[in-house]
Parts: structure tokens; C-alpha cells; sequence
């Protein structure tokens, strides 16, 4: 607003000074100033700093501006961002696998970068422009209001036609976007899977896909790029035939009205002034039209199933070293899927029993693990610890007590320390004791950094058997009312296993474990043992009993006892 006045200025110089017609700006100069300095070098001097200072003006509230935007649209962005983060936390487990986490990283940086640039840039840049057509167009229409409406509305026809432009163009946008969507989710699933593929001898393959999903992106950029450009360039010169019909109706104004030589001239000067507001209007359907579809793709996200949240109303798990374990009726199935993974799962756990659960892979132990804990809830049925129902102790509580040990745990690129504690505030003396009992301690002690020892993404610099025996320490550190096994020894050697089972020995006294294994070691320390096929539990019993039946348990352990 401040720098609307200045292209009238100078051209109302014309007539009052170089064509000798004295009006509103000399007159008002003359009351400040002696009368042997109303000359025409005072005249044009003022009215050359005045235009300066507004200038000046112009671009400290451009700055001030600026930055005012830039500290809403990011903290706008950020409380997004902490929104989304916080919904990723109860996302249900099924949804998030289906949608990858490259399309996650995709939703909470590129997109909402995107309405970030919106929100702090184009929407600024917007009221700006806006403020200036409104003050141009009052100045326009004070100067000749024939001229001056003739001009404001013809101006909305130029940006009808420049916004049919742009519509073609959002599509190409969301193209654009979606491409850069599965290259990402290609390059995420590529580096997690490196090891593997590298022993696969794959390489070549993977690159391959990853570099049709970069064509793919640049293909559809190109496509926007150059289009959107195109778009952009006929607006502008349907503007200018615009500015190019203003100023030929203005010189007509100055033969058939009582325009005069200077007014035209600021008329002129006005034209151009508002070239610029008025590109950013143009401009600015381009960036709505990315944010727009940023944004929808964020509420997609945003309105994700989320897992069940339940009240902690009670809790079972409150001073006691452990709890019993009760499953009733349980069914589950993944969503839209009518097959079931477990059909009626019915079992008991006294606290502080050994349990085995054994059958074929596919069978639904890990499944039923994943149900224990809410990861997957259940359809129908309830899990009771303590008889205390699930629904009535919350999830989080239960995660806090019930401790599942991996096949193959999840470990991040930071230090043992931290891989232990996971944040929690532990003494070194723990984290020693649990690597003490995961047969772990020799080895860390041999490291020149000990436990501050960085082991890599996924525990890259660890065997497959460290990794284990680093759960089971994380494990132990936790103290959980129930522990579970998952095949948490696969990957050990015989010897090792053997002195890992002694450790865990004293650990695991009188401490409600379920132990989901293949191997007969792990599974004879269980003193009950429930057998599944197909989603149900087929058999029940010690080891022995079992044995005699000559069911499927005796098909996978029988040749053992031999």
C-alpha cells in the first residue's frame, strides 16, 4: 500500500511542472516552502524523495512481511507435522503395512513442504497482490473513473482465461506427485532390503526397478515443467494484449476526454505497476492446485483405520513379578479379508507356566502373539491377564509388561546403550547384567567403545546371532510380567543356545513365558505345549503325551525321540 502513490507521482510532474499547469502537488509544496525556491528543481526533488522514502517503506513491510508469513506457515507445518506423528502412533498395524513407509516419508516431507511454500509464500504474496489491485483500482478510478472501471473489469477476463489454462495443469501436478510417491517407496524398500539383495546377487534387478520408477518422475516433470511454463507464458501474453488494449483506450481518453498528458502517463505507469500483483494471482492457482492435492493426500492419511483405544481402568500388572494369561473365543482376520487367521483360539497360561506353541509355519503363532499385545486386535473374542480383560487395561500398558523377542528384532543405528534402554534411564550395571545373561558381555567388553558402540542400521556390524542375544538383552532390561519368545534363538549355535537357556534359566523362574520355537531344545523347557494348524489349536499337552498321539506333533518332533 505504501508504494501504490509512487507511479502517480512523477507523471503528474508532466502537467504541473513541464506543461506548466500548477495543481494539487505544486500547491501543496508552495505552503512549506519560500517562495523563491517554488522552482522546478524543488518540485521534482520532493517528489523524487518522497517516492524513495515509499519505496523504502515498501520493502521494510515486504520484509517484515515476509518474515511474519514465514513464522506461521512453519509453525502451521509443524503442528501438522506433530499431528500426523502422533496419529502414525495408533495407526492400526494392517493399514500402515499396506501403505509402506515411503509413502509415509512422502506425505509428512514433499507434501507438506509443499503447502508450506503455500501457506508462507504464495498465500503472502497473494494478500499483497491483492492490497495493490484494490489500491490501484481506487486510484485508477479517482483519476478517470471511465477508464478506471473499463480497466478493472476487463482484468477478471484475462484471469478467466489464464485459470482454464491452469486447470489442465493440476492434473499433471498430481502426476507429477504420484510418481515421486512410488520412487520413494521403491528406494525406501531397496535400501532396507540391501543386504539381501546384495547376497541374492540382485542388484541389477532392484537397480533396474528403481531406475524405471526415476523415469517414470522425470517423465511426468518434464511433462508439468514445460506445460505449466507454457500455461504461465500465455497467460502473461494474454495479459499483455491486455495492457496493450488499456493503454490504446487511454490515449483515445486523452483525445475525447478530459485525461490529460500526465494522467496518462500514470495511467500507463499503473498498467505496469499492476502487472506484477496480478501475475502473482495468475501464478498462484498453480501452487493452490499442488497444495490442494498435497493436502488431500495428507488427509488420507489423516483418516487411516486406527487401532482400538482402550481406558486403563485397571491394572493387573501392579506389583506382582507376574500374571496369568487367559484367551477366549478368539478370531482374527485381516481387514477386508473373510478368511481367518485364528478360528477360537481357546487357552489358558497359569502365572508363571512355560508354554510352547509349535505347528507348521502359517499356522498362526506369530499372528496370535501379534493379537496379545493389540498389534493386530481381534474380531471377536478377549484376552485376559490377570482375568482382567484387554479393554479394560489399555494397550500401552500391556506393550509396557508384555515383552515379545523377535526372530529378527529391529535394532537402530545408534549405540548398544540406547539399542538397550530404548530412551529408558538404565545403569550401566544393568545393561551389563542383561548382556551378561544374553551371553553378550565378553563380546561388547572387547569393543574399543563398549557400550556406546555404534552397530550400524538394523545392526548391520552384528550377527544374526548378536542381534538376538541384544533383544533378549533389551528383554531382560525391561523386567516384563510376560515374556515371549518368537523363535528368539534361531540363529544360535547349539553351544551358545545351550549356555543362553542356563542364563535365561534363573531369569524366567516362576515368569509366564510362551515360547514359539522349532526347535525340540526350546521346546522341552516348556511344561505345556499347544499344537496349531490352520488357525486352530489341534493338540495340547507335555511333550511325551503328545509323542504318543502320533498327530501332527509327532509328524514334526517324533523322528527326535528316536
Amino acid at each position: 500500500m505504501a508504494t501504490v502513490p509512487v507511479p502517480l507521482l512523477m507523471p503528474l510532474m508532466a502537467d504541473e511542472v513541464l506543461l506548466n499547469n500548477p495543481g494539487f502537488i505544486t500547491h501543496t509544496i508552495n505552503q512549506f516552502a519560500p517562495v523563491a525556491w517554488h522552482t522546478p528543481l524543488l518540485y521534482i526533488s520532493v517528489i523524487l524523495i518522497t517516492s524513495l522514502v515509499l519505496r523504502t517503506l515498501g520493502i521494510i513491510f515486504n520484509i517484515i512481511q515476509s518474515r511474519q508469513f514465514c513464522r506461521i506457515s512453519k509453525d502451521i507445518i509443524f503442528r501438522i507435522r506433530k499431528q500426523q506423528i502422533n496419529h502414525l502412533k495408533h495407526i492400526s498395524m494392517t493399514e500402515y503395512e499396506s501403505l509402506g513407509s515411503g509413502t509415509v516419508i512422502t506425505h509428512l516431507v514433499t507434501d507438506l513442504d509443499t503447502i508450506d511454500t503455500f501457506i508462507g509464500s504464495t498465500s503472502s504474496k497473494l494478500l499483497v497482490a491483492c492490497l495493490t489491485v484494490i489500491g490501484t483500482g481506487v486510484i485508477l478510478l479517482w483519476m478517470h473513473w471511465q477508464l478506471g472501471l473499463f480497466i478493472l473489469l476487463l482484468n477478471p477476463i484475462v484471469i478467466f482465461f489464464t485459470r482454464s489454462l491452469g486447470k489442465r495443469v493440476k492434473t499433471l501436478k498430481a502426476k507429477e506427485n504420484s510418481a515421486y510417491g512410488i520412487f520413494q517407496q521403491a528406494l525406501s524398500e531397496t535400501l532396507e532390503a540391501i543386504q539381501q539383495i546384495r547376497v541374492s546377487n540382485r542388484e541389477n534387478h532392484y537397480y533396474k526397478k528403481l531406475i524405471a520408477s526415476a523415469a517414470g518422475v522425470k517423465d511426468h516433470s518434464i511433462s508439468f515443467a514445460w506445460k505449466s511454463d507454457a500455461a504461465t507464458r500465455f497467460s502473461f501474453l494474454i495479459f499483455l494484449f491486455g495492457f496493450d488494449i488499456f493503454r490504446a483506450a487511454a490515449m483515445l481518453m486523452v483525445l475525447y476526454s478530459d485525461l490529460s498528458i500526465g494522467e496518462m502517463l500514470a495511467v500507463f505507469g499503473y498498467l505496469w505497476f499492476m502487472m506484477a500483483p496480478v501475475q502473482e494471482v495468475l501464478g498462484i492457482q498453480y501452487s493452490f492446485f499442488g497444495a490442494k492435492a498435497a493436502l488431500e493426500r495428507i488427509n488420507r492419511l489423516q483418516a487411516l483405520q486406527q487401532e482400538p483405544v482402550y481406558p486403563a481402568l485397571k491394572d493387573p500388572f501392579k506389583n506382582k513379578h507376574t500374571v496369568s494369561l487367559r484367551i477366549e473365543d478368539l478370531h482374527f482376520s485381516y481387514a477386508n479379508e473373510t478368511d481367518e487367521i485364528l478360528t477360537g483360539i481357546n487357552l489358558t497360561i497359569n502365572a508363571g507356566d512355560k508354554i510352547a506353541l509349535v505347528g507348521a509355519s502359517g499356522g498362526g503363532k506369530s499372528t496370535l502373539i501379534q493379537t496379545l499385545i493389540g498389534l493386530y486386535p481381534a474380531k471377536k473374542g478377549m484376552i485376559y491377564y490377570d482375568e482382567v480383560p484387554i479393554t479394560q487395561i489399555g494397550f500401552d500398558l500391556v506393550r509396557e509388561h508384555v515383552v515379545t523377542v523377535l526372530q529378527h528384532p529391529v535394532l537402530f543405528n545408534d549405540s548398544i546403550r540406547e539399542n538397550l534402554s530404548l530412551g529408558k534411564s538404565v545403569s550401566d550395571a544393568e545393561l551389563w547384567h542383561a548382556l551378561e545373561i544374553a551371553q553378550l558381555k565378553a563380546t561388547v567388553k572387547q569393543l574399543t567403545n563398549g557400550l556406546d558402540t555404534i552397530i550400524g542400521r538394523q545392526g548391520m556390524r552384528l550377527s544374526g546371532g548378536q542381534r538376538q542375544r541384544m533383544a533378549i538383552a533389551r528383554m531382560v532390561i525391561a523386567k516384563p510380567s510376560i515374556v515371549v519368545l518368537d523363535e528368539a534363538t534361531s540363529a544360535l549355535d547349539t553351544e551358545t543356545e545351550r549356555k543362553l537357556h542356563l542364563a535365561l534359566a534363573e531369569f524366567l523362574k516362576n515368569r509366564t513365558t510362551i515360547i514359539i520355537a522349532h526347535r525340540l531344545s526350546a521346546i522341552k523347557q516348556a511344561d505345556h505345549v499347544y499344537v496349531f494348524e490352520e488357525g486352530k489349536i489341534c493338540e495340547q499337552g507335555n511333550h511325551d503325551k503328545l509323542i504318543n498321539q502320533n498327530g501332527l506333533y509327532a509328524k514334526l518332533y517324533g523322528e527326535y525321540q528316536q
